[in-house]
């Protein structure tokens, strides 16, 4: 696999292998790009970078700055660095891509 491009599979294979919710795809620069599929509740805190999150399976309500929202696959977040957000009520086989870009503090 080359490091430019990962499939869901290769993902999917990669977060078996280990106990956290998240792992990390690829990076160049600033940027990383994480598979994510949650387990229960989503514990994440504000980041300190801005992301995106792709919606790639299930289905889920999406908590940001005291707004919450229904998504599903194909749908795109964005979440500026240091935001309050969540995935909540989210169904057993949800899944994100999560990118990670910019500065400290974001752009």
């Amino acid at each position: 696999m080359q490091p430019y491009h990962h499939s869901i599979e290769n993902a999917i294979a990669a977060l078996a292998k280990q106990e956290l919710p998240f792992v990390r795809m690829m990076q160049h620069g600033t940027m990383q790009v994480e598979y994510f599929q949650p387990k229960g509740t989503d514990t994440q805190q504000p980041h300190s970078q801005d992301e995106l999150y792709f919606i790639v399976s299930g289905q889920s309500a999406f908590y940001r700055d005291g707004e919450t929202v229904f998504v599903k696959p194909g749908d795109i977040l964005f979440v500026p660095a240091g935001m309050e957000h969540r995935f909540v009520d989210f169904s057993d086989d949800f899944a994100t891509w999560v990118v990670f870009y910019g500065k400290q503090g974001g752009e």
